[in-house]
């Protein structure tokens, strides 16, 4: 299936921001929505002409679905939806704040959720699609510090895998794209494990616009990452917990700078207030 028009959400910034400009360079256009429209309308006028920025939350189905037709109605039928918007508060869950808590769950996966249903009402009718949920490295490492980040992100996993059992011989196609440590805001203040890399936005842009191209059902970034995160996934937990000691996994999310967070908490604060509900 050739792609030619692509919406992203998450799109002002980090992998989002990245992803569109790789499938602009890839000659598609692109439709990126972001919580902060007034920084996806300034990102859009930078990409030119064949980028549409528009306001998205998410965390609301009916602006979801407003957002898509909208879209549709700017650049023609989409042949794919990136799910990208996320959020990472890290620290002891039994110190989280329920309402971090909520917020974390209803973007990271109501929001996939809601993303992916509204595209399937439009992609399957058609017989052709591709839905791109970007999960995580945390979907198949679980790692202290981080017990709710790493549930939504097992779920996006576990969910895109229904989701493509579900749209098998439809022509409808999914992928699931689970980035390590990506240098973005995200990751202030984090550790840095043994045995990977942190990676440029720009590596995880390029691979989903090589799974548009090529229908990768499943991708790790970086590539070597998916060799640890399957020994760790798939052996016995004593064993997968003497591997991550060994990875300095646990130390990731515990024992760095988390003062360095504090911006990119206050802009996750500043951009979502509360839970929608």
């Amino acid at each position: 299936m050739t792609v030619h028009r692509v919406a992203i959400t998450g799109g002002a910034r980090g992998i989002g921001r990245a992803t569109a400009e790789a499938c602009l360079r890839a000659g598609m256009s692109v439709v990126i929505g972001d919580v902060d429209g007034v920084a996806c309308a300034g990102v859009a006028a930078e990409l030119g002409d064949r980028a549409v920025g528009l306001p998205l939350d998410v965390r609301d189905p009916e602006a979801f679905e407003a957002f898509l037709a909208e879209a549709e109605g700017v650049v023609g039928q989409l042949d794919a939806l990136v799910n990208n918007a996320g959020i990472a508060p890290i620290g002891p869950f039994v110190h989280e704040n329920p309402d971090d808590t909520a917020r974390v769950i209803d973007i990271n996966v109501a929001g996939v959720l809601t993303g992916t249903r509204l595209a399937l009402r439009r992609f399957l009718p058609r017989g052709h699609g591709h839905v791109v949920n970007v999960a995580s490295s945390a979907g198949q490492i679980a790692t202290a510090g981080g017990a709710t980040y790493a549930a939504s992100k097992h779920a996006v996993v576990g969910f895109t895998r229904a989701i493509r059992a579900e749209t098998r011989r439809t022509g409808v196609r999914t992928t699931i794209v689970m980035p390590g440590l990506v240098r973005t805001d995200m990751i202030s203040g984090f550790e840095k494990p043994r045995g990977t890399r942190i990676v440029e936005p720009d590596a995880v842009g390029d691979a989903i616009v090589d799974a548009l191209r090529t229908g990768r059902e499943e991708v790790f970034v970086p590539r070597e990452l998916g060799v640890i995160a399957r020994l760790v996934a798939g052996t016995p937990p004593g064993i997968a917990d003497r591997i991550k000691v060994l990875l300095k996994a646990d130390a990731v999310m515990t024992q760095g700078d988390l003062s360095a967070r504090e911006a990119y908490r206050q802009r996750v604060d500043s951009e979502v207030q509360g839970p929608l509900r």
